[in-house]
This record gives C-alpha cells, sequence and structure tokens, in this order.
C-alpha cells in the first residue's frame, strides 16, 4: 500500500462520515416518503444535474443500461425499502457490506478469479456477522428488512460486476446513466406500488426534502465524486480498506441521533462482518465502491 497523504486522509474520513450520516438521514425522510418513490426522486435530480455527462458508448449501451440498473435503481430501491423497515440503522449498515463479500464470490463464478483462504475466511467471517445480527429480537422482528438489504447488497454486487465489464466510463458519466437508466423502471415501481403517495408528496415536511437533498449533493455528488478523486490518485487497495469506517459512522450516528440501543448480538455481529469485510478488501487488488 501507498501511504495516503495526511489532507487526503481527511477527506477519506469526510466521505465516509457523509456516506454513514446518510443512512440516518435517509431513515427520517421515509417516514415520509415511500421507498421507491423516495429512490426515483434522487435520480430525477442527479440525473437533470448531469445531464452535460450522459453520452453514449457504443458497442457498450446494453451493458451500461445493465450496470447502471443493477448497481443503481435495483440496489438503492431495495437498500430503502430495508431501511424504511427496520428498527436499527446499525444492522442496514452492516448488511450493506455484504456487497464486498457477493461481489467476491460473483467474481470467481463469472470472472474466474482466484479467491485463497484469506479472503474466503473473510467471507465466511462477514456472513456469519449478519447470521449473529439476525438472532437479535431488536432484528429478528424486522426480519423483512434484513433480507431486503441482504437482497440489495447482491443485486450491487451484480452491477459492480457489469460495471467491471465496461471500458473508458468515466465516474460521473456512469452516475449520469445510473439515473437516467433507472428513472423509467422506478417510476413504474413507484406507480404499482406506491400511488398514493404522488399526491401526499407536495405536503412532505422540510426535513424530508432536506434529506432528500442531502441524499443527492452530499452522499452521491461530493462523496462519490471525493472517493473516485482518491482513486485516481492512490491504488484502491490503499483507499478502500478505510471505506469500513461508513457503517461505523452509521452505527455512532444512529445511537446519537436516533436514540438506538446497540445491543451485544448487534455489536458482536457487526464487528465480525467488518472484519470479515477489511479482511476481503486487504487483499484484494482491484476493490469495488462501496459507499450509499
Amino acid at each position: 500500500m501507498i501511504a495516503i497523504a495526511r489532507r487526503d486522509l481527511a477527506l477519506l474520513v469526510g466521505i465516509n462520515w457523509l456516506w454513514g450520516l446518510n443512512l440516518v438521514v435517509s431513515k427520517s425522510a421515509l417516514t415520509e416518503i415511500p421507498p421507491t418513490l423516495y429512490t426515483l426522486l434522487r435520480f430525477v435530480v442527479m440525473g437533470l444535474l448531469l445531464v452535460p455527462w450522459l453520452r453514449p458508448h457504443r458497442g457498450q449501451m446494453s451493458a451500461l443500461v445493465v450496470a447502471a440498473l443493477l448497481a443503481g435503481a435495483l440496489n438503492f430501491a431495495l437498500s430503502f425499502a430495508g431501511l424504511e423497515l427496520a428498527s436499527s440503522v446499525s444492522s442496514v449498515a452492516v448488511a450493506s457490506q455484504l456487497s464486498i463479500p457477493f461481489t467476491t464470490l460473483l467474481s470467481v463464478a463469472l470472472l474466474d478469479e482466484i479467491v485463497r483462504w484469506r479472503r474466503w475466511c473473510g467471507i465466511v467471517l462477514s456472513f456469519a456477522g449478519v447470521l449473529v445480527m439476525g438472532f437479535d429480537p431488536q432484528v429478528s422482528t424486522r426480519w423483512q428488512s434484513l433480507a431486503l438489504v441482504t437482497a440489495s447488497s447482491f443485486v450491487g454486487a451484480l452491477g459492480i460486476i457489469a460495471v467491471k465489464r465496461l471500458h473508458g466510463v468515466r465516474p460521473l458519466e456512469l452516475q449520469a446513466w445510473f439515473a437516467w437508466a433507472g428513472i423509467p423502471v422506478l417510476t413504474g415501481m413507484a406507480l404499482l406500488t406506491e400511488r398514493p403517495a404522488f399526491a401526499t408528496l407536495p405536503h412532505a415536511s422540510l426535513t424530508a426534502w432536506g434529506a432528500l437533498a442531502y441524499t443527492v449533493f452530499a452522499s452521491s455528488l461530493v462523496a462519490h465524486t471525493g472517493y473516485f478523486h482518491l482513486i485516481r490518485r492512490y491504488p484502491v487497495s490503499s483507499v478502500a480498506p478505510l471505506t469500513v469506517l461508513s457503517p461505523l459512522f452509521s452505527v455512532c450516528s444512529g445511537a446519537v441521533l436516533l436514540g438506538e440501543r446497540l445491543t451485544t448480538r448487534i455489536v458482536t455481529g457487526g464487528l465480525c462482518t467488518l472484519a470479515g469485510v477489511l479482511i476481503i478488501t486487504l487483499r484484494e487488488r482491484r476493490i469495488p465502491d462501496t459507499g450509499m
């Protein structure tokens, strides 16, 4: 690994803080705006802002749309649906990290990547930690939430594998396609499952709209752009391991801002999962972006 300069290290910590706080902020908005509609609004705003970066890539458009739908619309819709049902932001923050072991497993199955014993240990430890959390009464009574977040992690991992197959697509271009490919699908899903929410949308509070603005600007545009800047400047193996700070910030923010109670099983399971994720990322030569 190459040492990260202090200024860039501070930037990376700040990026993880923005990502970690995003779950807590979004949780408050989902009490007023249902998850699919919330995801749709996020992508509409992002899509409008990123129109200048919406450029076609000949010979790759089918793969680009598939990657955008998997890593974008479906991933976030499932994640926010799980967050809406969750009694604990902490469990969502930790379970969302399963995208890393899922990506490793899919790389073995689809990209013929070789995984040695250290990463296998990390994979087992990651899933074991989520299993431990699942037996906590605070989490097991909302098992649908954990199932949705786990599904989101798997779909997101499929999206990352699809992204790895793309060539010459810059980060902001990718985010622009995430938005515009997802808007038609999310609109249809929202109209089918959340149609009444469209009528109540004008009555949403400033808190809900502020949360949406935070998700678009702070979490997506600022944090992701900053992260990609660091990825261009340093090897991925130097930057990616520190993304485990994101769920830690979510856990702390949930405890401080939402008054969530951290049980022994949640803490134990969370530490197991994050330890497994850290093992995997330290052994990866190419590690995908896992931030929200």
